[in-house]
């Protein structure tokens, strides 16, 4: 298929609309069959769920061309997961797994035009998504539902290519304990979207959130999972219950342990003891990892040896086996690569 007349070197992280989408419905107790559609616009009455108690979850995931040529995905099995445990903790009705990788395979299908080609730094944004549709004025789980999944291509995350970031330490909390954190709820990132336009107000990146309970140890950012590096090669990543198990956290540790032979650790993380790590970066879909330069801490700041002008050597390790992985340079672990096309 001839490719879209897009220049894709300088694509930014924003919505492109593609030509179709796919959307199933849930109604008296079970979803429809589902389809792909032209029409971008969603029509809902004024009082639906999503608009008043914000019941609604998503997910994010990338289509890729590879070096050989094919149109690939990353770990949607993960995904699907991950949507299946966010909707049973928001009362929503689970979609099907495998309808789940069923509408994904189709929708890239459907936008192949839309792929990036191999090497030109973008890829295929992918965002399934679910949210409770008929009119509910209680406080209450909605009874219908509606599950779509729509494409845009997309360039890198964050402006500027692979640079350090700046951060600086919140004083919000991001979640509770036993809140939503460990969810993709999108009431979570309605949270965050005061602290990260203050952080950018302030000349700031992103924002690290500690925990509410007390403030001393390392969740996320509004988006993303912190990887550390300690000054013997240990990679360390933060444990805790409101943190969101990320898909590409969990590919990172275990490319650290398994592929490149490092130890790793999946520990709480003191804030303390962050001053004392040889690297740090933030990981996720969109990013995969993006170094971390400095952390400032109300005026006080933590900068990392690995400076503010390129990634540290063993997280760019990380990213270059990972990115490897995807791309098709480097052979995948088996289950980790669906080939759409």
């Amino acid at each position: 298929m001839e490719k879209k007349n897009i220049d894709w070197a300088n694509l930014g992280f924003g919505y492109m609309q593609t030509d179709k989408r796919y959307v199933s419905n849930y109604k008296n107790g079970a979803w429809s069959e589902g389809a792909l559609i032209e029409d971008d616009t969603i029509t809902i009455s004024e009082c639906a769920c999503v608009l008043q108690y914000a019941q609604t979850c998503f997910e994010g995931l990338k289509a890729y061309t590879t070096e050989d040529g094919h149109i690939v995905t990353f770990r949607p099995d993960l995904n699907a997961q991950r949507m299946e445990d966010t909707a049973k903790r928001l009362e929503m009705p689970v979609f099907p797994k495998e309808r789940f990788l069923e509408a994904i395979v189709k929708v890239v299908e459907a936008n192949e035009a839309y792929v990036p080609p191999y090497g030109s730094g973008a890829t295929l944004y992918i965002r399934p998504y679910m949210f409770g549709s008929n009119a509910v004025i209680g406080v209450k789980p909605a009874d219908e539902y509606q599950f779509r999944v729509f494409t845009t291509p997309v360039g890198p995350y964050f402006k500027g290519g692979i640079k350090p970031l700046t951060l600086r330490v919140s004083d919000y909390d991001r979640a509770a304990p036993h809140g939503t954190g460990n969810i993709k709820a999108g009431l979570n990132y309605a949270m965050s979207l005061y602290p990260i336009v203050d952080a950018h107000r302030q000349g700031f990146d992103e924002n690290m959130y500690l925990d509410a309970a007390t403030r001393t140890k390392v969740e996320e950012t509004g988006g993303a999972n912190f990887l550390f590096v300690t000054k013997d090669g240990t990679v360390v990543t933060p444990k805790s219950n409101s943190i969101l198990p990320s898909i590409t956290r969990r590919s990172l540790m275990y490319v650290a342990k398994e592929i490149l032979g490092l130890k790793t650790e999946e520990r709480e993380v003191y804030f303390e003891e962050v001053k004392d790590f040889a690297e740090c970066g933030l990981c996720g879909t969109a990013a995969v990892i993006s170094p971390v330069g400095k952390i400032n801490d109300h005026g006080k700041e933590i900068c990392f040896p690995s400076g503010m002008t390129e990634m540290g050597e063993i997280t760019k390790k990380l990213y270059d086996t990972l990115t490897g992985i995807q791309m098709g340079r480097i052979e995948a672990p088996e289950g980790w690569i669906k080939v759409i096309k």
